[in-house]
């Protein structure tokens, strides 16, 4: 037989090599434990492992094996390059983890001990023996593996190294001297696994290896770093839930490939829910995998509501390492190796729904058996051991509990009986950080503090709420979380939180208190039904308490807000409500002033704009609310004022009494009881700066409107003035921009009615026009039309007939548009009078270029609704130029609309113009996005 290599893929070690050697030179037994320093009974294991792995049927063929094989197999100890790395066979198929496992391959080719440092059940393992096994070919003497799960004691350290390696027992030799006799001059990769438990000992080992052995490279995993100087820590990281291309990431794949291993593979359409249970099992392998498991007899349904419960979920069958065989498992064997102080911190923490500071930790988990002053020092070993993640940011550091280890740890604070106090503790704190919140000024620094509290905040109001003894501190948790939501710009979540205080209260008038913020949360968020529902519950918890004009003083604003905010509504409310609620409320106010002030505020909203009793209510509401010194009394009067004068023509007063509105809440806190005002007072100057054609001022009352605090996450409220503004201005990039943001919102919310918004969707719908773009003007009419109140007509709103001869002009349709404008402009007396002056100067416009025969009339009745309004002004002064073909006028027009900043109209003046002007007026539209202007002069 010619001379041959053992074939690598017999799997022989370098130890059973060295004893095959001997058996080619007939040693016995005994001179074989001789030669390699082990001993009879080692030699005799080795000889039943070769004769099984090469199959022989006994010691004679070994030697014939032997003989056959190279000569460097006689008599010299055959190296680790003539055998395969031994690694455990993978049983499933390793998924993703691209980036981390080449990260880790550069670090290992870099560094001389890697240590791959996550929680328990993250994938440490698998991740290491991927990377091992893709390294073999980079080792001259291969890849070496050891278990350390089943070594309790650190001198047995070294012994499991050797029996990986081969390396039998000797008299007089200890096995780290075998071990450092055997790797001293070979290339090779110790895979060190699952070293946590023994740290200290693997520790002192390694020290040595590594000194005396050149060519070592270690990898070790562990839940801990091992804390040494030459050491390179590669933290492992949950599976990815989205790929950096935006695909699906590894733990999503991972949970698909299992469920389609256990018969049912998901469908497509279960991928967002899918991405969302590995998401809230912090992309943790092992409880990805367990919960794929279970998803066969489950469905998406059961894991989704299992999660709640996910320690008793995420359990499966037998296994060789019990440590997998579920979650509580895994964590069962990182909770036993922590110091008892540890363990309840560990524990204690586990209330904590978000990250949280040392000193909050301190507060709630510093009690015996932890000693005083230890909680930081604690927390650094938790995070350590991979059972707190610490996050380092400009405010310090702070630690966050993954959520499957805050379930365990509950379940811990359960058994030890520390659940009510540890919980206790928490609300405690919370109430704290509630009031200190309250009482700061709502600037950034206020907004990222209440971002990091909001979620204990939550969970120490739900826990307090299920238990009658912290009812009183429920109480104040959920107003301030009210209060607080309100000013982070969560109106919704506000007026949850009120509602919930209203049933946590403990007697009637604090009820009545928390209702009538529920209601002004609602206001805020536009849902003006609901806040009539609330304000009543509000009254009749106030008459319940004996406070009749309390009661009274709700009625009076039911009434105002049905007659001053229809738009609020979703459906119209029955003929007679208001008139049933402010007799009602007389009934009760009784010599309440504020109570007699919102009375009679209701009765000028209900009377007729035109009616001189209605002048005498507002008059009568402001004396006494001015007496009384109630500015949201006095700025609910001025609201209806405005109206007043709108109707009557007046739009330079009607701007004074708007702006008298945003000067009385100027030092005022926004909160949810005020909320409409904010918003209404700025929003009727903006709209009366327009009317006054002041776009600068209105684009700046809008922007105001746009920054209060309560629509940060309102963008359809935000929005609504700046669209109009904008679309007027010529400042098409933006409106398109802003509609987006107004659409986003408005769906979020759940596409409410709020016919009040309708303007700014009509007139996106208008510059799409403008643009050429009849799908998109569909669209936003499609919303106009949604967020109208049943019942009210588009017939009714000037703004509309004023965009919409807009457009036919810009088309050259000036026929249509004139029929668009049949109503004359002193008959616009309703709720949209502040478009007056717009609407006239299309009227006339229209009628000019129409060839009308009451043209010279027009432009007269133009000129008055204009009222000082340039913009308005110069459009007339241009219908009258094209009327007469007076050129001067034109130019002159043209400049006074440019100063005025309306960019579209100034350049369809220079258009009108002709020549060179008509030149740039095209490329200033064709710059704004406009489709090319029809005129063609006679």
């Amino acid at each position: 037989m010619a001379d041959q290599e053992v074939p690598a893929e017999v799997g022989i070690s370098a130890r059973e090599a060295e004893v095959l050697a001997a058996l080619g030179d007939h040693l016995t037994n005994a001179e074989i434990g001789a030669r390699l320093t082990i001993s009879i009974r080692t030699v005799e294991s080795h000889v039943s492992s070769l004769l099984r792995k090469l199959q022989v049927a006994n010691r004679r063929a070994l030697a014939v094996v032997a003989a056959t094989t190279r000569p460097a197999l006689g008599t010299q100890p055959v190296r680790a390059t003539t055998v395969a790395a031994v690694l455990p066979s993978r049983l499933t198929p390793f998924v993703g983890r691209v980036a981390e496992r080449a990260a880790l391959t550069e670090a290992l080719g870099r560094r001389r001990l890697v240590t791959a440092v996550g929680p328990g059940g993250v994938g440490k393992t698998r991740l290491a023996l991927s990377v091992a096994g893709e390294m073999t070919d980079r080792f001259a003497d291969g890849v070496s593996y050891v278990d350390l799960v089943p070594v309790t004691d650190t001198s047995m350290i070294a012994p499991a190294i050797a029996d990986a390696l081969g390396i039998g027992e000797s008299q007089g030799h200890s096995a780290t001297d075998h071990v450092l006799g055997r790797l001293a001059d070979r290339e090779t990769l110790l895979v060190l696994d699952n070293c946590e438990h023994v740290a200290d000992g693997v520790v002192l080992l390694l020290e040595q290896l590594l000194a005396g052995s050149p060519r070592l490279t270690v990898l070790a995993t562990s839940r801990a770093r091992l804390l040494v100087p030459f050491e390179w820590v590669f933290p492992v990281p949950g599976l990815s839930v989205e790929a950096d291309d935006g695909g699906l990431g590894d733990a999503v794949e991972l949970f698909a490939g299992r469920a389609a291993a256990g018969g049912r593979p998901p469908m497509p359409e279960d991928t967002k829910r899918i991405a969302a249970i590995c998401r809230g099992l912090d992309g943790m392998a092992l409880a990805i995998e367990l919960a794929a498991a279970r998803f066969p007899s489950l469905g998406l349904d059961g894991l989704e509501a299992g999660l709640a419960d996910r320690l008793r979920l995420l359990a499966g069958g037998a296994r060789i390492d019990d440590r997998h065989r579920s979650v509580r498992s895994t964590l069962d064997w990182s909770y036993a190796l922590l110091a008892e102080p540890v363990q309840a911190v560990l524990r204690r923490v586990s209330v904590f729904a978000g990250p949280f500071t040392a000193a909050a930790a301190a507060t709630v988990a510093g009690w015996p058996p932890v000693p005083a002053g230890a909680v930081p020092t604690i927390l650094a070993e938790l995070a350590e051991q991979s059972l707190l993640v610490a996050i380092v940011g400009p405010g310090g550091t702070r630690y966050r509990v993954w959520e499957t280890i805050r379930q365990y740890g509950v379940d811990r604070l359960e058994e030890a009986g520390e659940a009510v106090e540890a919980f206790s503790r928490h609300l405690s704190w919370c109430l704290e950080e509630s009031a200190a919140l309250v009482a700061r000024e709502p600037v950034d620094a206020w907004r990222a503090g209440f971002d990091e509290v909001v979620d204990e905040l939550r969970g120490a109001l739900a826990w307090a709420a299920g238990n009658d003894r912290y009812r009183p501190e429920a109480y104040r948790l959920a107003i301030g979380l009210a209060e607080l939501s309100f000013t982070r710009g969560m109106p919704g979540e506000s007026q949850r939180r009120y509602e919930q205080a209203a049933g946590l209260a403990a007697d009637d008038l604090a009820a009545a208190d928390a209702l009538r913020g529920a209601a002004g949360a609602a206001e805020s968020r536009h849902v003006g039904t609901e806040a009539l529902q609330l304000r009543r519950c509000a009254a009749d918890a106030a008459l319940r308490a004996g406070d009749r004009a309390g009661a009274a003083g709700d009625l009076a604003r039911n009434a105002v807000l049905i007659y001053r905010a229809p738009g609020l509504m979703a459906t119209t409310p029955a003929v007679g409500e208001v008139e049933a609620l402010v007799t009602e409320g007389w009934a009760l106010a009784g010599s309440d002033l504020a109570a007699q002030a919102r009375l009679l505020t209701a009765e000028a909203f209900n009377g007729a704009i035109d009616d001189p009793a209605t002048v005498e209510f507002i008059e009568r509401a402001l004396t006494l609310a001015r007496r009384i010194g109630d500015p949201l009394i006095e700025n609910a009067a001025l609201d209806q004022l405005t109206a007043v004068q709108l109707a009557r023509g007046q739009v330079r007063a009607a701007a004074a009494s708007a702006l008298r509105r945003t000067e009385l809440l100027a030092s005022m806190p926004v909160t949810a009881v005020a909320g409409l005002e904010f918003f209404d007072s700025f929003g009727m100057a903006a709209e009366c700066a327009v009317a006054t054609g002041d776009l600068p001022a209105a684009r700046r009352l809008a922007e105001r409107l746009r920054d209060l605090p309560f629509h940060a996450e309102e963008g359809h409220l935000a929005t609504v003035q700046l669209l109009l503004v904008t679309a007027l201005a010529g400042d098409w990039d933006e409106t398109i921009t802003l509609a987006e943001r107004f659409r986003e919102g408005w769906e979020r919310a759940g596409r409410p009615r709020a016919g009040n918004l309708s303007g700014g969707a009509y007139a996106a719908a208008t510059v799409h026009g403008l643009r050429g773009d009849d799908d998109a003007r569909a669209a936003w009419l499609d919303i106009f039309d949604a967020l109208m109140t049943p019942g009210r007509l588009r017939t009714d709103v000037t703004f509309g007939d004023f965009f919409d001869a807009l457009l036919l002009l810009h088309c050259g349709q000036a026929e249509e548009a004139t029929q668009v404008l049949d109503t004359s402009p002193e008959q616009s007396t309703h709720l949209y009078a502040e478009w007056r002056p717009w609407y006239a100067a299309l009227w006339a416009e229209a009628a000019v270029l129409s060839g009308h025969e009451d043209v010279a009339a027009r432009l007269q009745r133009a000129r008055v609704a204009a009222d000082g309004n340039p913009i308005v002004i110069a459009i007339v002064d241009r219908a009258a130029a094209l009327h007469t073909g007076g050129r001067d006028g034109l130019s002159t027009a043209a400049a006074a609309l440019q100063d005025a900043g309306c960019r579209y109209q100034w350049a369809r003046t220079l258009v009108f113009i002709g020549g060179e002007q008509r030149a740039r007026g095209e490329s200033v539209l064709a710059a704004m996005g406009a489709t090319p202007m029809a005129w063609s002069p006679e």
